[in-house]
């Protein structure tokens, strides 16, 4: 299996790895079949994203997919955020191997989670 370099940089030197304490939104999204889990917690000032961290625990493309998608939505609005696609993590990547795309699946999916979570917390104290 071969990977570009810049899955390699992201998966040997990842970004944005860690905890935020009290995050604004949290999403965590598991692949049993190939045991992926990936974490990510966000803090939003002003509806945009201004910091981001993750953990995961898997092989070298959901590492450098949770790295490159957490570079991807830092400064972001939260919609802007939510536009956030695999494909454009794998582009991003320059290129996954075919058995290794759900790792960027995952990389949306809880990118997507964290911000709904985010969303759900906002609109709840609105309504107070």
């Amino acid at each position: 299996m071969q990977y570009t370099e810049k899955v390699m940089q992201h998966f040997m030197n990842p970004h944005n790895v860690g905890v935020i304490e009290n995050p604004d939104g949290y999403g965590k999204v598991g692949n049993p079949s190939c045991g992926d889990i990936m974490e990510i917690f966000i803090k939003v000032d002003d509806d945009k994203i201004s910091d981001v961290k993750f953990r995961t625990f898997g092989c070298a493309s959901a590492i450098a997919s949770s790295s490159i998608s957490t570079d991807m939505i830092i400064g972001k609005t939260v919609d802007e955020a939510l536009q956030v696609t695999n494909k454009a993590v794998v582009e991003a990547l320059g290129g996954l191997p075919a058995v290794k795309m759900h790792c960027s699946v995952l990389a949306e999916e809880a990118i997507k989670m964290a911000i709904e979570d985010y969303i759900s917390k906002r609109d709840g104290k609105k309504a107070q």
